[in-house]
């Protein structure tokens, strides 16, 4: 038991920036004047992974749905009464957030629960900023 303690305090702690890090190894950032050429193919889903106050204070992409970064895993589960039915495996994911940190995280979120096409847009005021559609 003295063995595994020594080993339990060896271990090595994740920063925020490693997350991050990982994040956007794993989730290709896409530039918001490609991501606004795709914006309403069928086969495309945009998700804004700020919480509410975020959006309603500024907007969101248009059509995009609302899934807080906290609540991605049980939308995204199939197996979960909150799946959200738009969430298919077969379909683009595109995140944004507010500066895409968040949307690197979630996009590995979904990476990791069997997402192919998952692609981090950044922040929605670069989206705003390259004339893409919004609503609020």
């Amino acid at each position: 038991m003295v063995f595994g303690l020594f080993f339990e305090k060896e271990k090595i702690m994740k920063s925020s920036k490693d997350y991050l890090k990982e994040a956007n190894e794993i989730v290709p950032r896409i530039e918001p004047s490609e991501a606004i050429k795709k914006h309403g193919n069928d086969n495309l889903v945009i998700i804004d992974v700020r919480d509410g106050k975020a959006i309603d204070e500024t907007g969101t992409i248009a059509g995009a749905l609302r899934v807080p970064r906290g609540f991605i895993e049980f939308a995204a589960d199939e197996t979960t009464d909150f799946h959200n039915p738009a969430l298919a495996k077969n379909k683009e994911i595109m995140l944004v957030c507010a500066a895409g940190g968040m949307a690197a995280l979630a996009g590995k979120t979904l990476k990791e629960m069997g997402y192919e096409s998952v692609f981090n847009i950044g922040g929605f005021n670069d989206w705003k900023k390259a004339g893409g559609p919004t609503e609020i």
